[in-house]
C-alpha cells in the first residue's frame, strides 16, 4: 500500500468522525421552535391525549423507550420543570410498542420532547436530553409569565 493514501486515511477518517460527532453533540438537546399546521389534527389528538392529560397552558410530551438509559432522568427533570409552572403538565409516551407514533412524529432518538401549547399544538421540539434553560425560556413565553412558581 502506498504510504500517502494510508496516511490520509489514518488521519482523515478520525478527524472527520470527530467533526461529525461534535456537530451531533452541538445539536442534541437544542430546542427548535415549530409552527403547528393550522386546521390540521393537533398533536394531542394524534397521541390520544384527552383534555384531562393536557396542561391548561402547555404540555411537555416526552417520547421514551424501555431501552433508553437517559429517559428516566429526563422524565424526572421535565416533571420538575412542569411543577415549576401553573398549568403545565408532563406526559411520557412509551414508543417501545408504538412504531406508528414514532413514524408519525418522526422520532429518531429517545428521549425526544414536544412542547404543546394550550390548544395541543406543537410549538417546539427537542431531540435528546433537553437543555432546561431553553425549556424554561420557551415555557415563560407560552405561559406569558416572567417568573416561575417558587418551589
Amino acid at each position: 500500500m502506498d504510504w500517502l493514501p494510508a496516511l490520509i486515511a489514518g488521519l482523515g477518517l478520525p478527524a472527520a468522525a470527530t467533526a461529525v460527532g461534535l456537530g451531533w453533540r452541538a445539536r442534541s438537546g437544542r430546542l427548535r421552535e415549530t409552527a403547528g399546521a393550522v386546521g390540521a389534527e393537533t398533536e394531542a389528538a394524534a397521541l390520544d391525549l384527552g383534555p384531562d392529560a393536557l396542561g391548561s397552558a402547555a404540555t411537555l410530551v416526552q417520547f421514551s423507550t424501555v431501552c433508553c438509559s437517559r429517559c428516566p432522568g429526563t422524565a424526572r427533570q421535565l416533571a420538575g420543570v412542569a411543577a415549576d409552572y401553573e398549568g403545565v403538565r408532563h406526559v411520557e409516551v412509551d414508543l417501545t410498542h408504538r412504531a406508528d407514533l414514532a413514524d408519525r412524529f418522526h422520532v429518531l432518538q429517545t428521549p425526544t420532547t414536544l412542547i404543546l401549547d394550550a390548544d395541543g399544538r406543537q410549538s417546539a421540539r427537542i431531540g435528546g436530553v433537553p437543555r432546561l434553560d431553553a425549556v424554561h425560556d420557551h415555557l415563560d413565553r407560552l405561559t406569558t409569565r416572567r417568573t416561575r412558581v417558587a418551589s
